[in-house]
């Protein structure tokens, strides 16, 4: 449960009543596992009238993230196996690397569209990338070019709304492909360069 928070403040901050419903935990639940995370001092919060808004302390905390997902996957590769039959089933295994995206991203033959909630996407985001959250993208589906390649991204390796964003894309017709990476790696692979 504390990782699941720490992924999802990785995505930008967020509050205690907003992180209960993205978890499916009570709120009670929820503030308790945060106060352990403050007293880590992996966290942080301010209060915002009424609410206690929260987030990651340290950008090295989103290093941790991407360890805990890497040894989380070494010892249960069952975990890339489900990931992987997940994607196939949905049509959406083709993923482009970083690097291929580095070098395509601002050109004239690509779009990078961002289909995370828009506040994740306002508080940080891929450069030259477009906003269109999952929950939005068939109402938008007009406003897409189609003699361009589409990117989609989300929050990373394991987050469901890319794949789902590569099928219904493709079924209307577009090339498209998505980033296996998000933000947290992008930033991590432009802080190294």
């Amino acid at each position: 449960m504390r990782v699941e928070l720490l992924d999802l403040l990785s995505n930008g901050p967020k509050s205690v009543e907003r992180l209960a419903r993205e978890t499916l935990q009570s709120v009670a639940n929820v503030s308790q596992h945060l106060q352990t995370l403050l007293e880590c001092r992996l966290v942080k919060f301010e209060k915002r009238g009424n609410l206690s808004i929260y987030q990651l302390s340290d950008s090295k905390v989103e290093d941790l993230i991407l360890q805990f997902q890497r040894v989380g996957e070494w010892l249960y590769s069952d975990i890339v196996r489900l990931r992987d039959e997940w994607t196939a089933a949905l049509e959406a295994q083709d993923v482009m690397d970083m690097s291929e995206l580095t070098s395509l991203i601002g050109g004239p033959d690509v779009v990078v569209v961002d289909v995370r909630p828009r506040d994740e996407y306002e508080y940080d985001h891929i450069p030259g990338a477009f906003s269109i959250p999952i929950d939005e993208l068939e109402s938008k589906i007009s406003e897409l070019p189609r003699d361009k390649r589409i990117v989609v991204y989300c929050r990373g390796h394991y987050c469901l709304y890319a794949p789902e964003a590569v099928h219904l894309l493709r079924r209307h017709g577009f090339d498209v492909v998505r980033l296996d990476d998000g933000v947290r790696e992008w930033n991590r692979l432009a802080h190294a360069n």
